[in-house]
């Protein structure tokens, strides 16, 4: 049992479940580091949740026996490619969702991989010394760290996504 690929995906849930936990916890905390722990567990349940993607993409890629099935990546198995090389419904709407913009999973792939781009420097305008009733106005849009709820919101459409599709993976 603990050999199904379906463990993995779940144990994921669960995880990115216990880090949005213990960001509440952080949240009603009166610790030092307070804004510290909030960050990490942020990028835990924003971590476990890509894992539980990918692990929902590997018991698809089990069920049909799709080549390339192992990938470490989740966007190798959600490519227009791959899906019609081998079509199947589960792929195919993990795949519309992907491609789909304003979709939770498009915002969840966009997220994750941000967490692997270095910090960027806020950009500044030079501002001569000879004109001081002229003042810079910066039109950089500030990134809002992703909210508690909205990656809750996630969890839940990954549990249930994942849910209905072990329903029509399933053999009778």
């Amino acid at each position: 049992m603990a050999s199904e690929l379906y463990t993995r995906t779940n144990q994921k849930i669960f995880y990115a479940g216990l880090a949005l936990e213990s960001w509440r916890n952080a949240e009603q905390g009166q610790s030092l580091n307070a804004l510290a722990l909030i960050q990490a567990e942020r990028e835990a349940a924003l971590f476990h949740l890509y894992g539980a993607l990918l692990g929902l993409c590997h018991e698809i890629a089990g069920y049909y026996r799709l080549p390339g099935s192992s990938s470490p990546r989740a966007e190798s198995f959600l490519d227009q490619a791959v899906l019609e090389a081998a079509p199947s419904q589960e792929l195919g709407e993990l795949v519309e969702l992907a491609h789909s913009a304003d979709s939770w999973l498009a915002q969840l792939l966009k997220a994750y991989a941000l967490l692997y781009q270095p910090p960027q420097a806020i950009k500044k305008a030079k501002i001569d010394p000879a004109t001081p009733l002229i003042t810079a106005v910066s039109l950089d849009e500030e990134v809002e760290p992703l909210s508690h709820q909205e990656l809750e919101t996630w969890r839940q459409q990954l549990k249930s996504l994942a849910q209905r599709f072990r329903e029509t993976l399933s053999e009778w």
